[in-house]
């Protein structure tokens, strides 16, 4: 679809860029960048000071500090950095400070470009309070809001949310209406602590509703192109998992309206450049504005890969003056995207830190990543390792090479959810999109992250596997012996089980009671193959220090090796609770001080990590012993936080 009000702007010419951002992004804007001939700057902390992004970009400007507030979220380091390295414009990615009309000011205001809408369509749109209202007045259909002193049960459930920010921060789902209160307070700190803003809303919480949007792009001579639709239901904690355009089963009648609406929405506000209207739908088929995000989204590959377009040189286009064509090319094929995390989706979401030694995605899919082998995984930025792509010219197409693909992916270092995003694609809700809302992880969490019989005895095999390369790895004479002798033993932790691998090799043949029908057929020090019930199975096994990654078509395991003799130095005081990541306490419970009675599942404190917060509860009824951390204590894995005695 496509709208055409005549304008003259003033064209020009760009040379080099500089992305106010870090991560995939960076890298995403940089390698179009490239393409076109622009030169690239990148800026980075000091967390970030060997980030693929910062070796990538032609130039690199040091932000001092690792904190967000200290470098990412500091407009005035942002602009004196693209003027040190002379760039002519700047590319504010998505998060930080893309959303900010007084970074997007400062920018112009210091001579520079800003490849972005202008800034007064991102003010009318920062506020979703704001923004509802604006859009009611240009005829786009949205929830009403409800007033919290009003509110009663006809309500329920209803949902608060943070007027400024996204990304779930400041977001509660409130069922009960004596909960209201307590919702709305810890909303406001939270979105006051994120965005710097505490104001907050309610309106209706829609079950069993769709995430819906439609992706624009306007020129400044007045073109407007809606490029189709993406369903972005899958959610974690109000958090995108996986997408995919064209959103299916919408009715014609529907999409023709979405694409309308999203249109008068750009128009209202003077809108340029890309951006994105989100929309709920409901089970009825109804659409509502939910927010406008005036600049790229992450899930932005789904749309360029079945319109074949590049937004991000689109970006560029329309920030030098040029207009769009009359039309967008038509649309082919179906596209899914799986966001890859470093969390663990069966520890509440918990994520992982450390190194990732070894990320790669086979087979025919995009791979848009802001880490390489070798990188830290810190606890300052999202866990996000990397967005993994599908195009086929149907949707079952796409989904399953998707999950074939992630199924084989080598991925070596923190947790990830690579298991929960192979189970959901391959989920009948999902495959034939009939369970599509934003309850699909409410409903299906604990059976996609469960772990059935099959799932046990594929980890046994992938334990004896490593127990096999890791004593061919130790002998010169690989492990074998003409003798028989006693079992070899070695033990490994996975998925919260113990597996115990006794077995002895005589004359090159496993003898191994607990496998009784597996045959070794060859092994090295990182490959052994098996003979399984007649089956061939190949098996791919790395080792860094304790952490055993072992590989197979059929998905990776993850196995710690286990000592023989535990340390006894290694043992905690019971009732001792630490911290699973690093992190930040933000808040304890009100009035919580030591020699407190609590009991099982109390609330004791909040620890923030990669821009989620994790609730920390007393395991069991008992008197809090020992509170050691304050609000603000920054604590490393491992971490005393709190003792709860008998």
């Amino acid at each position: 679809m496509t709208d055409r009000t005549p304008t003259t702007p003033s064209p020009l010419t760009l040379s080099s860029v500089l992305v106010a951002n870090r991560g995939e992004i960076a890298r995403r804007v940089f390698r179009t960048c490239r393409e076109l001939g622009l030169a690239t700057v990148a800026v980075h902390s000091d967390a970030d000071a060997d980030a693929p992004h910062v070796r990538e970009a032609d130039t690199a400007v040091r932000l001092p500090g690792d904190a967000p507030a200290d470098t990412y979220l500091r407009a005035d380091l942002l602009v004196k950095a693209a003027l040190d390295a002379g760039a002519d414009a700047v590319h504010p990615g998505y998060g930080f400070l893309s959303e900010n009309a007084a970074f997007a000011t400062a920018v112009l205001d210091a001579g520079l470009t800003w490849i972005g809408p202008p800034p007064a369509a991102i003010e009318a749109m920062a506020s979703k309070t704001r923004a509802k209202e604006l859009m009611a007045a240009a005829g786009v259909p949205l929830l009403a809001p409800v007033d919290p002193a009003t509110a009663t049960e006809a309500d329920l459930p209803l949902l608060v949310k943070a007027a400024s920010g996204g990304g779930g921060r400041g977001m509660r789902i409130v069922n009960e209406l004596s909960a209201l209160g307590g919702e709305l307070a810890a909303a406001r700190a939270e979105a006051a602590a994120a965005f710097g803003d505490g104001e907050v809303f309610v309106e209706p919480y829609v079950t069993g509703g769709r995430h819906i949007e439609v992706q624009i792009l306007a020129d400044a001579h007045g073109g407007v192109w809606t490029l189709g639709t993406r369903d972005c239901s899958l959610q974690r904690r109000h958090q995108k998992v996986i997408e995919e355009a064209p959103a299916p089963g919408l009715p014609d009648g529907l999409r023709t309206a979405l694409h309308e609406a999203a249109a008068r929405a750009a128009r209202a506000i003077g809108y340029r450049g890309a951006g994105t209207v989100e929309f709920l739908v409901t089970a009825d088929d109804r659409a509502h504005f939910l927010e406008m995000n005036t600049r790229l989204q992450v899930e932005h590959p789904v749309t360029e890969e079945i319109y074949r377009l590049d937004l991000v040189a689109l970006q560029l286009s329309v920030a030098e003056g040029r207009p769009l064509d009359a039309a967008p090319p038509l649309p082919r094929g179906h596209a899914v995207e799986a966001r890859l995390y470093a969390e663990d989706p069966a520890a509440d979401w918990r994520p992982g830190t450390g190194p990732l030694h070894r990320l790669a995605v086979p087979g025919a899919v995009r791979l848009d990543s802001g880490v390489t082998d070798g990188s830290v995984i810190t606890a300052h930025y999202d866990p996000l390792l990397a967005k993994v792509i599908a195009w086929a010219p149907t949707r079952a197409e796409a989904v399953r090479r998707l999950a074939h693909a992630l199924e084989r992916a080598r991925i070596h270092g923190p947790v990830t959810n690579r298991d929960l995003l192979v189970r959901s694609l391959r989920h009948p809700a999902f495959t034939t999109a009939d369970g599509l809302d934003t309850g699909f992880y409410g409903r299906h969490l604990a059976e996609l992250t469960g772990h059935d019989a099959a799932r046990t005895a594929r980890t046994r095999l992938a334990a004896l596997a490593a127990a096999l390369a890791d004593a061919h790895g130790r002998s010169r004479f690989g492990g074998f012996r003409n003798l028989p002798s006693q079992p070899q033993l070695k033990t490994y932790a996975a998925d919260g089980e113990t597996y115990a691998i006794r077995y002895r090799l005589v004359r090159g043949a496993l003898h191994a009671e607990d496998f009784p029908r597996v045959r070794l057929l060859a092994h090295t020090a990182d490959t052994v193959v098996l003979d399984v019930d007649g089956l061939r199975r190949e098996f791919t096994v790395a080792r860094y220090g304790d952490r055993v990654h072992v590989d197979t078509a059929t998905g990776g395991h993850a196995l710690t090796a286990l000592p023989r003799f535990p340390d006894p130095a290694d043992r905690t005081e019971p009732g001792s609770l630490l911290a699973p990541m690093p992190g930040t306490v933000v808040r304890l419970a009100a009035g919580l001080a030591e020699g407190d009675r609590v009991t099982a599942g109390t609330p004791l404190l909040w620890l923030e990590a990669m821009k989620m917060e994790h609730t920390v509860t007393a395991p069991a009824d008992g008197t809090l012993t020992s509170l050691p951390v304050r609000v603000g204590t920054q604590v490393e894995v491992g971490a005393l936080l709190a003792v709860v005695g008998d």
